[in-house]
Formats: structure tokens, sequence, C-alpha cells
């Protein structure tokens, strides 16, 4: 079995929990880091004991010694980067969104296939271990047939969260460079990304978002409701979202506040924590038989589904197999996400499926 060779291109703040995947691994280990801010490059490389640095990832793709490059960079530069690192014959994950629009996303798939490497979007909402074993309960039937789907996020405000620079995140309110608003398209994949791993593909949507100015002519997409329909006979779902910046809600990480209900015709599933702890309730629970009651569930930590998400690819590449959100996964994601920002747009209900360009 050949030692994997990594490249992280991208050594912003969400890069520590990308190595944290790697810790441990006997079959791959990050061998060259790439950022434009060469000194924050350097204290990653540092951090990490990592020789190999680079400035510009066009080096990176030059090493020898980098067999998969993970790409966590501004949403508008996943295209270009997933193409050229294909076609130099590297594998490729890629953080979500894996595209601005559908053609984009057709170039980096037929990249990928034609030069014979993995494409994967790296999205860790269906990794972390609440929502792995809320899945393991809808297909063992502890809910009986589901038939809705509740998502929420809200904003928050606390005194333990991330720290990140205004210069790292501002770029998520260009259209051109993040695609769309910051809650729902962004912070949105990976509800959308859930929901198709929980419930399948969607047949039509349904959107009604609203702006809330955070600073000047800074405007975040909420509040927000989508509503849509699976291709699933008798199954719909609920994403809503709100701007709360007056709402204590302690993190470790971002103060995004998720929590997810399966409505089923026997019970309910609920998720009630991602990166935040809004509510004193276990994890996850179950209601059913009139009871409500906690699912234990042994890690639960935001990072263990970063983790989780490393380590399955490499399983893949080293053991064969196909990568959770591959690149047809991930275009159908993509539509699902454009979808509901062109209903918003345009006041209708819309298709994922007529989403080609």
């Amino acid at each position: 079995m050949k030692k994997l060779g990594v490249g992280i291109v991208g050594c912003g703040r969400i890069s520590d929990l990308h190595e944290l995947g790697y810790r441990g691994r006997k079959d791959a280990a990050i061998v060259a880091v790439c950022d434009v801010n060469k000194e924050l490059a350097e204290q990653k490389a540092k951090a990490w004991g990592i020789k190999n640095i680079y400035t510009d990832y066009r080096q990176l793709l030059e090493d020898k010694s980098v067999d998969l490059v993970e790409i966590l960079v501004p949403h508008h530069l996943h295209a270009s980067m997933t193409v050229e690192a294909c076609r130099v014959g590297k594998h490729v994950s890629v953080q979500k969104p894996m595209a601005l629009c559908v053609a984009d996303a057709d170039a980096m798939i037929k990249a990928a296939a034609e030069n014979k490497v993995m494409l994967r979007i790296y999205e860790t909402f269906v990794f972390y271990p609440p929502a792995v074993k809320a899945r393991e309960m809808v297909l063992a039937g502890e809910i009986g047939e589901p038939q809705m789907l509740r998502m929420h996020v809200s904003t928050g405000k606390t005194e333990c969260g991330w720290e990140v620079p205004f210069d790292a995140w501002v770029w998520r309110f260009t259209e051109k460079e993040c695609g769309g608003g910051p809650l729902i398209f962004d912070h949105g994949y990976h509800l959308f990304s859930l929901a198709y791993y929980l419930m399948g593909p969607v047949e039509k949507a349904y959107a009604w978002i609203d702006k809330s100015e955070v600073m000047q002519d800074l405007y975040l997409d909420a509040p927000a409701v989508i509503m849509f329909k699976f291709k699933a006979d008798r199954r719909y779902g609920v994403f809503d979202v709100e701007h709360t910046p007056n709402m204590h809600v302690p993190s470790d990480y971002y103060v995004d506040d998720d929590r997810i209900e399966i409505i089923g015709d026997k019970g309910i599933i609920f998720i009630n924590r991602y990166t935040c702890r809004s509510v004193d309730l276990p994890e996850v629970m179950l209601y059913r038989d009139g009871k409500t009651t906690p699912v234990p569930v042994g890690r639960v930590d935001w990072a263990d589904g970063f983790i989780d998400c490393t380590r399955h690819f490499l399983d893949v590449l080293q053991k064969g197999g196909q990568p959770m959100l591959d690149g047809a996964t991930g275009k159908a994601v993509l539509q699902f996400s454009l979808a509901v920002q062109q209903s918003a747009r345009t006041g209708r209900e819309v298709r994922p499926d007529e989403i080609v360009n």
C-alpha cells in the first residue's frame, strides 16, 4: 500500500480541522501546504511538521510527493483549481460547495474521469456522528416511513467561539466569489447535503429569502424559509434561517445554531447539536410510543465530522469504492442550492433538474 502524500491548498482556520483526520494514519500524511499568505502557510507548516511550503498552488501541483490535493479556498476558485489538479493526475478533495454553477461542476467531473483520478466534495455534516446515527435509525425503521425533514439555522454571539479576521470572511458577501448568500448558499450547502443524505434527491423547491444588514453595505441572506419536495413519494422538507445576533449561543466554533427533526409516521428523531450548544438536551433524541428518550452517541464534537470525512476518503483511495458526495452527488446538491436561489429571485417553484448551466 502506497503512502499517500497530501497537499493542503488554503491554510485558513478551517484547515486545522482538516488536519485532524491525518493524525495517526500510516497510509497518508500531509507533505505540503500552500497559501498566498506566506506567513500563514509557514505557521501551519511549523505546527504540522511540514517542510514543503508554497504560495502558488501550481507549484504544489508540480510537487511529485503530492498524490491528493485538499482545496480549501474561496468558492469561485474551486472549479479551476480542481480541473488543474485532475489534469496533472492528483486526486482532489474540494471544500463545499463544489462550484458556483453546474457547468463548472460538469467540468470538474469530466476532468476527474478523463484523468482517472478521484473527486469528492468535502462535506462534514453527513459525517457528524449524531447525523450518521440518525440515518441508521431511519434506515432501521425506528420512526416508520419518514415524511418530513425540518432543518433550522440561526446565528448568534458567543465569548468562546472562533475569531475569524474580517479579511478572511468578507469575500463570503461577494456573490462573484461566494456564489450566493453566506447563510443559504454557503452554510446552507451543509443542510442541503444533509437533506440529500437523509431523504434522497429533491424534486422541487420554493424559497423566500430576505436580508439583514450586518454592517454598512454587507447583508446576510436571512430571515428565510425554504420548502421542498423530495423525489420519493410523500417526503417533504422545510428549512428556516434566522439572523439573531443578540442571542447568546455557546459554541467552540462558528456561531451557527443547527437543529434537525426527521418526522416519520411512528416517531421523530431530533438532532440537537452541530457547532452550537443552544438547547440543554441530548445530542440525539427519539420520540416514539409516547416517550422521548436520549440516543447514546459516543462522539459529538463538530470536529469529529471532519475527522471521519477525511478518513472515509483515505479509505476509499486505499481500499477502493466510491466516496460519499462524489462529483455526481455534489452536482445534485449544487443544483438544489441553485434552485433555491432561483426560486427566491423569481417567486416560483424550481426543479433542481432544470438547473443545467
